[in-house]
């Protein structure tokens, strides 16, 4: 047993010299760490600075334009990772630079709502596919219409009207990357402060959180998703209104449909009030009272003008309208209430405000208008109503620019010279009064009268 112990001890105390010998072949011992470790400093790489480098585009105009452009926005204070996904892939539209296509595009005297005749423009929008795709769409997302109205205050046929006019109810929204699309309006020259301002705030749009960059689909004039806004009418109304954190105008029904509305009620949208009432006047009734004036119902009621189906006016509270005549003295004739001009803060043609209101009432299964359009009457041409407008500012009756516009101004001249002459003061551009108009002598103004 005492060999034994002895023979412990010389193991235990050789471990312990190996003990000691390790910890002097490790150097001196560092204590143990007792306070907060701080991390070790990583070293950032400085922030880019300076122009941004682009591909050539293949246009030299696009490429000293974009130059110019980028430097402006990075002074702005834009970020560069945006800029430069903007503008880095950037490449000529045929439909701006150059292409024979170019002036059809960007000319506002060949859009449909200026250059077809009232009846023939209606045609798709009153069609029996777009008036019975409305209703569905209302009867399918009732739901999702109670909350916008209940929200914004703006009836749904308002809503669902625009939807259809824009984009077809959603099916047809754009193949153009909207970025590009503003930087060939840009280039292109005649709208560039305009481009340039919306391509601008489309950054502020994707700085923001808005919207993310692959989104940005538009048409062919930069007008984005299923209701069509333009970059500074999407910053400023619109709405996340299906609770995803975006405003997907693009993919969600629920945001575009909502911003339409939010639109809409910012515009000045009464809910419940008419947009416009079809009326009969009386025989030998004062045409030039169609001007354009805002008068009381009670004024019109005094001149004899009442509501095509009989009874009193209905309205809601709309005490004010003004005599309109789409398709002068022989066709509908309409009171026009406040919610119409609001329609035109989306597209400022009276034929486009008009579609609207009237394909949405179709929706809800009222047809009109009950008196039937002149379609006997040959319409005008561009070219010719340029003619007409020369002549009119030739006799002193402001027609404004001769840009073959038959626009408001161009009726309120021709409805002076009409009234001077002794013809129905409709405003209405028809041959006749074109030859009333150009022609020599007081012949083509005796046989306008006869016709």
């Amino acid at each position: 047993m005492a060999r034994l112990a002895v023979e412990r001890s010389h193991v235990l105390a050789a471990a312990a010299l190996a003990g000691v010998l390790a910890s002097c072949a490790a150097g001196p011992q560092t204590p143990p760490v007792t306070g907060p470790v701080t991390p070790p400093v990583v070293q950032q790489p400085p922030a880019e600075t300076g122009p941004i480098s682009y591909k050539p585009s293949g246009n030299k105009e696009m490429d000293a334009w974009r130059t110019d452009f980028s430097a402006r926005a990075l002074a702005a204070g834009h970020d560069r990772t945006v800029v430069e996904s903007f503008l880095g892939n950037i490449s000529p539209i045929g439909l701006w630079l150059g292409s024979e296509v170019q002036a059809a595009a960007t000319g506002v005297g060949d859009q449909a709502e200026f250059a077809k005749p009232i009846w023939d423009y209606l045609k798709v929008p009153m069609g029996n596919s777009r008036v019975s795709t409305g209703s569905a769409k209302l009867q399918e997302l009732a739901g999702l219409f109670d909350s916008i109205e209940a929200t914004y205050g703006v009836d749904r046929q308002a809503v669902a009207a625009i939807w259809g006019m824009e984009t077809s109810f959603g099916a047809v929204i754009g193949n153009f990357d909207a970025p590009n699309t503003l930087a060939n309006m840009a280039v292109e020259g005649r709208r560039r402060g305009l481009a340039e301002s919306e391509l601008l705030t489309l950054m502020k749009v994707v700085e923001r959180g808005d919207a993310k960059r692959e989104h940005l689909i538009s048409g062919w004039a930069g007008a984005m998703g299923q209701t069509q806004f333009m970059p500074s009418t999407y910053l400023a109304y619109a709405v996340d209104f299906d609770g995803d954190g975006e405003k997907d105008v693009w993919n969600s029904t629920a945001d575009a449909l909502a911003s339409a509305a939010n639109y809409l009620s910012s515009s000045g949208y009464a809910k419940g009030q008419p947009w416009g009432l079809e009326v009969n006047v009386p025989p030998n009734f004062d045409y030039s009272l169609a001007d354009g004036q805002d008068r009381r119902l009670e004024t019109w009621t005094a001149v004899g003008v009442a509501p095509v189906g009989g009874g009193p006016f209905e309205t809601n509270g709309a005490d004010f309208a003004e005599l309109w005549l789409p398709a002068g003295a022989e066709g509908p004739k309409y009171l026009l209430f406040h919610n119409f001009s609001v329609f035109k803060k989306y597209n400022n043609a009276d034929s486009y405000a008009f579609a609207v209101g009237m394909s949405g009432e179709a929706f809800l299964g009222k047809a009109g208008p009950m008196t039937p359009w002149p379609t006997h009457i040959q319409p005008l041409t561009v070219a010719d109503i340029k003619l007409l407008q020369a002549g009119l500012n030739s006799r002193g009756y402001d027609a404004g620019t001769v840009d073959g516009i038959a626009g408001r101004r161009t009726k309120t001249a021709l409805q002076g010279f009409q009234k001077d002459n002794g013809l129905v003061a409709d405003g209405y551009p028809t041959k006749a009064m074109l030859s009333a108009v150009t022609g020599q002598g007081s012949s083509s103004v005796a046989a306008a009268t006869v016709d």
